[in-house]
């Protein structure tokens, strides 16, 4: 294996980065996709930065006298697997309290490098998310040591280079440990790791260890820092450089039917990490960034330049300038943009499962709310830049999953709800579909909502005859089951609540569900005519949907969360579920209902904008739909907004973000994060009522910028610029071929398109030739 470091920095520079750009890295100047930081990591939570390559994720330290690097997978779940059967109580069923479980920790590998960090001169720790990878360079004893880390997709494994200016420099030791005290072995230079936990899931890690130069043994096993178990460790000796291949797997299938267990993964594993010993680091990150790229390069904003002495700053400097000194800062803002890209890319893959509430970056067997998948706003949230911001393949582990769980679901749907068609979720859900807390009637309606969104952007007609609209017709069909018809003939919830006001018992007509609901039955119906085949079922979908109760506004100028008219004027509760229909719902709009608009505005105002991190990131999105930009803006701000404890979810601290740029809840939730990159895309473009609406809520902070590769529905995207808050170009990209209409201000271009081919407006959207 050809492991020089010079090879792999000229393997980056072919094709994939410049020359300058290079030298601009090795010089230690910062890039403005790049967040770096003078000192190691102490915390996980607020200071390590994140990997990953859909199913694999790692946390890096950046130690210099031992390194940490803390890593996951995705499918690693404790709980049940399979629904507990129920109880027979009479001639009827109940429900069986499941054990959901939680996403668990995989493990840690150690490497001591002996490396004092008192002695150690012109440390640099930094992720730059523009080619996905991990660098820590510092230099001790008039040696210049480097680290380079990155989670290659392609190769499905993690990798991690040591090397150094000077030959024979690296001498220490490596270790693996398994968070649920499995035995750790060691052949050949590889470790390895092979458990179970207690329900059916077994699990494998192997970490192969390479060296130029020098040499390795099997060390003596001994008590080190921070681990589980005496490790067994692999001592290197005067090696030129040191890599580390590290594969993680589960037996997880994602198959209902075969109860969610497929084969060991010890086959599985070992191919990856042998496929990817075989290849120099040289291919190996060629592969990954040519990969990482080809989805993140696909969008840019630019939103205006910062200072050039806040540039010099670290990340975390100029986020307690940003957030102290309340200075401009541009292009940690853009940063902050794309961080929820890069996020997406690095925790949600296909063939794997979804991003969790913490993406796939965890480090306990006990995380906050079980790391589940949260159906009441927080799984979609994930999810709400993906089509927007252009990575729409990393949607599919979403889709995939609520695919995946329809029968398990609709088991559970039954017991609780009698006998209905269809199936719907509890709050709380497991990678099986095991599902906890109280039932969210709705929630399954909002996550068909993400299957129409897929084909609304994409238009692949086969993917929505085959996999989306099945799914959403038979989730129609438990609100045809369930819903109840009044006498007047209004259909409402006869046992609805809105997220998460603990205080009110379930009622009918709640805002919260007839909102999805309605959202649920409009979408079905566009699917229908889109697939032109199911007209009695279109016309009946669409008759409940105009029956629906609908949004109301109440006594003091709200939209009602009840049908009664009881919202209390001084809740600052952080869910503002009433509001859906507003976003990401499409039922309320400024320009087609301005009542309910004006309505949503003062419900806004009541809320406050104080909350936690995600839910700021929802009420950006909010007030970019309503046309506000500076409000918008605000709310941006107050959530990049360093956080230095954490406290309970309701303390004053949280609703920030940490210095590694991960979204506090508090703690850490990626919610926020990826919320907030879909704010960014609906301040600068939004589509609906088939139009594209340009710069709909641009803030003064960004009165000059561009942005690339925006992506609205109908299959478009849209290239921009604008100077002083006014457009100045734009370009539109038709994938599709449909007619396109394109709206801003007081200004209209339509037209038909071609698929390919790009139509080029100026200001006043007049064609350009």
């Amino acid at each position: 294996m050809n492991l020089s470091i010079t090879h792999l920095l000229k393997q980056i520079c072919i094709g994939l980065v410049t020359t300058t750009m290079l030298a601009t890295a090795m010089n230690a100047t910062t890039s403005p996709l790049t967040l770096w930081y003078d000192q190691p990591a102490e915390s996980w939570m607020k200071e390590a930065l994140p990997i990953g390559n859909g199913p694999m994720g790692a946390m890096l330290f950046g130690g210099t006298d031992i390194e940490r690097i803390q890593f996951n997978e995705i499918s690693l779940w404790s709980g049940d697997r399979m629904p507990k059967k129920s109880k027979l109580l009479g001639d009827t069923q109940q429900e069986e309290e499941q054990n959901l479980g939680s996403h668990q920790a995989f493990g840690d590998i150690f490497i001591r490098l002996g490396h004092d960090q008192t002695q150690v001169s012109n440390y640099r720790r930094q992720l730059d998310i523009d080619s996905a990878t991990h660098t820590v360079e510092y230099d001790y004893e008039g040696i210049h040591y480097t680290q380079t880390a990155f989670a290659s997709h392609p190769a499905r494994v993690i990798v991690v280079h040591l090397t150094a200016d000077k030959p024979a420099s690296y001498t220490g030791r490596i270790w693996l440990t398994d968070m649920h005290n499995a035995q750790i072995k060691l052949k050949n230079h590889r470790f390895s790791a092979v458990g179970a936990i207690g329900n059916g899931f077994e699990y494998e890690s192997q970490l192969q260890v390479l060296n130029q130069g020098g040499e390795l043994k099997r060390g003596k096993a001994e008590n080190s820092w921070k681990s589980p178990m005496a490790p067994l460790g692999l001592e290197f000796k005067k090696c030129d450089s040191v890599t580390l291949v590290l594969g993680a797997g589960t037996n997880f299938e994602q198959d209902f039917s075969k109860q969610w267990l497929g084969e060991h993964p010890h086959v599985r594993v070992t191919q990856q990490v042998d496929s990817a010993s075989a290849q120099s680091v040289d291919t190996l990150l060629a592969a990954h960034v040519e990969d990482y790229q080809s989805l993140f390069r696909r969008f840019s904003v630019n939103l205006g330049k910062t200072a050039p002495d806040l540039l010099a700053k670290n990340t975390a400097e100029r986020l307690e300038a940003y957030t102290l000194d309340k200075t401009s800062d541009p292009e940690l803002e853009a940063l902050f943009c794309q961080f929820g890209r890069y996020l997406l890319i690095s925790c949600s893959r296909p063939c794997a499962l979804p991003a969790n509430l913490q993406g796939v970056w965890n480090h306990s067997n006990l995380p906050v709310w079980a790391g589940d998948y949260h159906s009441n706003i927080n799984l979609e949230m994930n999810y709400w830049p993906v089509e927007t911001a252009n990575i729409a393949e990393c949607h599919v582990p979403f889709i995939d999953y609520v695919d995946s769980i329809r029968e398990v679901s609709a088991e559970f749907t039954k017991l609780h709800y009698g006998d209905v068609r269809g199936w719907t979720v509890r709050t709380m859900n497991n990678a099986c579909g095991i599902s906890f807390w109280k039932w969210n009637g709705p929630g399954s309606a909002w996550y068909a909502q993400h299957l129409w969104e897929h084909y609304a952007f994409g238009r692949d007609k086969e993917y929505l005859r085959n996999k989306a609209y099945p799914i959403m017709k038979e989730i129609c069909h438990f609100w045809e089951d369930h819903l109840k018809r009044r006498p007047d003939g209004t259909l409402v919830t006869p046992d609805g609540w809105s997220p998460e006001q603990y205080k009110y018992e379930p009622e009918e007509g709640v805002t919260y569900d007839q909102e999805i609901i309605y959202d649920l039955f409009n979408n079905t119906v566009e699917a229908a005519d889109e697939l032109g085949d199911d007209q009695e079922f279109r016309d009946h979908i669409a008759a409940m949907r105009d029956d629906l109760l609908k949004p109301a506004i109440g006594r003091w100028g709200q939209l009602k969360e009840w049908e009664i008219d009881k919202d209390d004027p001084e809740d600052k509760h952080r869910h503002v579920s009433h509001l859906f229909a507003l976003y990401p719902g499409r039922q309320i709009s400024t320009a087609l209902t301005p009542d309910l608009a004006e309505a949503a505005r003062v419900s806004l105002n009541a809320r406050g904008d104080e909350s936690t991190g995600w839910s700021r990131a929802w009420k950006i999105n909010f007030w970019a739909r309503l046309g506000d930009g500076d409000r918008a803006h605000k709310l941006l701000r107050s959530l990049i907004n360093l956080v230095s404890e954490t406290k309970t979810i309701y303390g004053k601290s949280g609703g920030g973000v940490y210095s590694n740029l991960f979204c506090s809840h508090p703690p850490f939730q990626i919610d926020g994060n990826l919320g907030a990159t879909a704010g960014y895309c609906e301040m600068l473009v939004q589509s609906h009522a088939n139009q594209i609406q340009l710069l709909p809520a641009l803030p003064e902070a960004w009165s000059t910028g561009s942005v690339k590769g925006l992506r609205a529905r109908g299959g478009f995207e849209v290239d921009m610029t604008w100077h002083e808050g006014k457009l100045v170009s734009a370009t539109i990209h038709s994938k599709s071929g449909l007619p396109c209409k394109v709206v801003y201000r007081d200004k209209t271009w339509t037209s038909d398109t071609e698929t390919g081919i790009a139509y080029q407006l100026n200001q006043s959207l007049h064609l350009e030739r």
